[in-house]
Order: structure tokens, then C-alpha cells, then sequence
């Protein structure tokens, strides 16, 4: 699995967490970890620590703000990768590949779209979490490719030339825009039908030769015979050449990707609820509100000493139970009879009642609601996130979005749960 979190003082990162059963000598990932720690390129998404401890295995790299070359290639639903996007992610991963190479880290397990990664400039860049060889025993490695080539189907075992294969598929899918098995890809090229495999949502905006000097090059990485395959240096060799890089004005990654122009700044790790409000994600803020129950307010027995403790316990129960069935005109009737009863309010009474307003469209009552929260927990970041729902309803989004950003920063004071000790690199 791959979080996002945040390091002190680094900002966003990436961190890999493998199975307990993955690494049991800890000795064994300290090395491999180290090793290709010491790798640095502005074509690798590069590591910038690991941690050992206990039955934990975790590997730390820089953060890509951009996702991976799979979403952009077949996920896209703004606007396809442009060809010279293509072109110049071929040419970069040529790059990174043979530097992996002179380095000798050779072998590079299950080489696909979803190992490139784009950075904060849209520069593709090849993941170095698939550098580190998994291993139970240190000497047997688990690897799970998704087009094995023609020698592991024979000795499961990956080769430097099984690299080279991969990059052949990544080529085809460059090409093609989508997921061919590379023997059937290398069937069309040898049938001299390579331009039936262009993707179509590129008609008119490639040039007929690069794109013949691309499949050229994938028809070579794909050969059966590991020996006929070229080398990472004429990887290199035979991209550039496709990338036209003689054009004395390259047109920055962020161009080409419509990207904006400046570079993404995220101020914090975000949370769950951070990230269903931000996309306005009514159902998900519903669940999290439900989940996270009153948990970041004082106990119950501290704020309902009163002599009618059983009619408000009663009364809180009602609107908890309107507002888990989805009953929200009920949960506001019982949450402002719960107001007006108790001389100090719950802020998740409020935080409840502000949503429950918001989808029964009273987005100005939503937005009160939410404040009342603010003032009762002045550092809950839920507060802040609901007026933020509040206000992109109500047509402000300038306000909705820093007040997002606050809540953000928020949660970056809070204290951090996980103690675990990160071995920088």
C-alpha cells in the first residue's frame, strides 16, 4: 500500500507500507533501501528515507502532485495526453532507466504506466519503489508483473533485459492509449499495420514518422529472444531522436498537460473529510460525521449535569438517531430542541445540525451552524471544513476555498499519532 503523509520540515510525501511477512530481516531492507537510496535524479521519483521497527517496513520518497502516467492514459476526462507528452515521457524513462543502469540498479520489477509519476513541473519521473526487490528469505523475490515477458514465463525469474521489455510496453501503450498485451501488439507492427495501433483520440496531431520511430523502437524491446533487445543507451538514443528534440523552444510539461502554471503548494496531509469537502462530496462528509460520533468533544457526563439529564439524553438520542437514518428535517427539530435546552452545546450538535441544514438547502443556516461549532472547539478543524461547504454553496468559492486551507492548517499543528523513526537517506 501507498499513503500520503507529511515529514516536519519536508512537506508531502509518499510512503510504501509492505506486508509484515514481506521483509522479515529487517538487515536485508536496510540494504536494499540504502542502496537505492543513494540514487538521485531529477528523472526518479527519489527516496528520501525508510523505517524499521517492529514488524514495520516502510519506504519514504518525494511526493508527485500530478498522479501517475495510467490515470492520464486511461483515465483522462478533461483533455487526452497531447503526443509530444508522450513522446517526451518515452524519452525521460529512456533517461531514468539507463541511469538505474550506470548505477547498477538493473532490474526494475513490473515496469508500467502506474510506476511513472509527474511532479509538481509535469516532468514524468519512474518510481523507485519498484527498484526494491521484496524479498521473505533475501533470496527468492516476490514480483508480480502484469505482462511477464517470454523468459520469466520460463524461469520466473526477471532479467536487466525483462526491463527493457516492459519499457516496450509502456511504448505501446504511449501509442496506443491503451492496454494491449505486447504479443499481440508485436503481431500488428510485424504485419506492417503498426499505425492501426495509434490511439484515435490523436488523429491529426502526431507526425506520421515519429510515431513510426516509437513503434520501430517498441517492436525492438518486445522481441522473444532477451538478446535482441537494445540496451537503456540506445533506449536514450532512439527516444531523443523521436522527441525532435532540435526544436530550439520546448514547450514546458505543464503546457502540454494543461496543468496550472504555478506549482501545486499542499500545506498539509489531508484528511478524509478535508478531501470529501473539497470535491463536495455530500454522502462521504455525511459518513465521516457519522463515524466520528462525538469523539472530539468533552464526555457526555461533563456537559449534561442538569436536573433534566434524562430528557436531554433522550432528546440528543432522537436527533442521533434522525440524523444516522438520514432524516435530516427531524434532526434539526431535535438538535435546536437539544440548543435550546443546554446551556453549553455539543459542537458536533452544531457540526450535525450545520449539515443537516445544508441538504435541505438552507445553506445560510448551514453556515451558522458551523460557526457555532468554530466558537465552541476553536481549533476543530470539522468546523472549518463545513463552513466551507456552506460558503462554496452559497456561491463563494474564494472564501470556501481558504477557508479549506485553514482547516488544513489545522491539522498540521495537531500533534502526530505515529512515533515511528525514519532513517533518512
Amino acid at each position: 500500500m501507498v499513503y500520503r503523509g507529511m515529514l516536519e520540515g519536508n512537506g508531502l510525501v509518499a510512503i510504501k507500507r509492505f506486508s509484515k511477512l514481506t521483509w522479515p530481516d529487517a538487515q536485508h531492507f536496510e540494504d536494499q533501501a540504502t542502496a537505492v537510496g543513494k540514487l538521485r535524479s531529477k528523472r526518479l521519483v527519489n527516496l528520501i528515507g525508510y523505517c524499521v521497527e517492529g514488524g514495520e517496513r516502510l519506504l519514504v520518497a518525494e511526493y508527485m502532485p500530478y498522479d501517475n502516467l495510467s490515470k492520464h492514459l486511461f483515465h483522462w476526462d478533461q483533455q487526452t495526453l497531447p503526443w509530444k507528452m508522450r513522446v517526451r515521457v518515452a524519452y525521460y524513462i529512456a533517461q531514468a532507466l539507463d541511469y538505474c543502469n550506470v548505477e547498477n540498479q538493473k532490474i526494475y520489477h513490473d515496469l508500467s504506466a502506474s510506476r511513472i509519476l509527474f511532479d509538481e513541473e509535469g516532468d514524468p519521473r519512474l518510481s523507485t519503489f519498484g527498484l526494491i526487490k521484496s524479498s521473505r528469505d533475501g533470496t527468492s523475490y516476490n514480483t508480480n508483473l502484469t505482462y511477464p515477458p517470454p523468459e520469466f514465463s520460463e524461469t520466473g525469474t526477471v532479467i536487466p533485459e525483462s526491463v527493457i521489455y516492459g519499457y516496450g510496453n509502456v511504448l505501446i501503450e504511449l501509442v496506443s492509449g491503451k492496454h494491449i498485451p505486447p504479443n499481440h501488439a508485436f503481431d500488428i507492427i510485424m504485419e506492417t499495420n503498426a499505425m492501426l495501433l495509434m490511439d484515435s483520440s490523436l488523429e491529426g496531431r502526431f507526425e506520421n514518422e515519429d510515431a513510426t520511430k516509437l513503434v520501430n523502437l517498441a517492436s525492438k524491446c518486445l522481441q522473444n529472444n532477451p538478446e535482441d533487445r537494445p540496451d537503456t543507451e540506445s533506449l536514450v538514443s532512439a527516444a531523443a531522436a523521436a522527441a525532435a528534440l532540435q526544436n530550439k523552444e520546448e514547450i514546458s510539461s505543464h503546457f502540454l498537460m494543461g496543468l496550472p502554471k504555478n506549482s501545486v503548494i499542499l500545506p498539509t496531509m489531508f484528511s478524509p473529510l478535508r478531501e470529501a469537502c473539497s470535491r463536495m462530496d455530500h454522502p462521504a462528509v455525511y459518513e465521516i460525521l457519522l463515524k466520528t460520533g462525538y469523539s472530539d468533544e468533552r464526555a457526555e457526563s461533563d456537559l449534561l449535569v442538569t436536573p433534566e439529564v434524562q430528557e436531554l439524553v433522550l432528546t440528543k438520542k432522537l436527533g442521533d438517531d434522525a440524523f444516522r437514518d438520514k432524516d435530516f428535517t427531524k434532526a434539526i427539530k431535535f438538535y435546536s430542541k437539544l440548543v435550546e435546552m443546554m446551556d453549553v452545546s455539543y459542537a458536533t450538535v452544531f457540526a450535525r445540525r450545520s449539515f443537516s441544514y445544508l441538504v435541505t438547502g438552507q445553506h445560510a443556516l448551514a453556515l451558522r451552524d458551523a460557526m457555532k461549532a468554530q466558537v465552541s472547539i476553536p481549533g476543530w478543524p470539522t468546523a472549518l471544513y463545513l463552513q466551507a461547504l456552506a460558503l462554496s454553496e452559497l456561491g463563494m468559492e474564494s472564501d470556501a476555498r481558504d477557508m479549506i486551507n485553514e482547516g488544513a492548517a489545522l491539522e498540521a499543528k495537531r500533534p502526530q499519532r505515529d512515533k515511528r523513526v525514519l532513517n533518512r537517506l
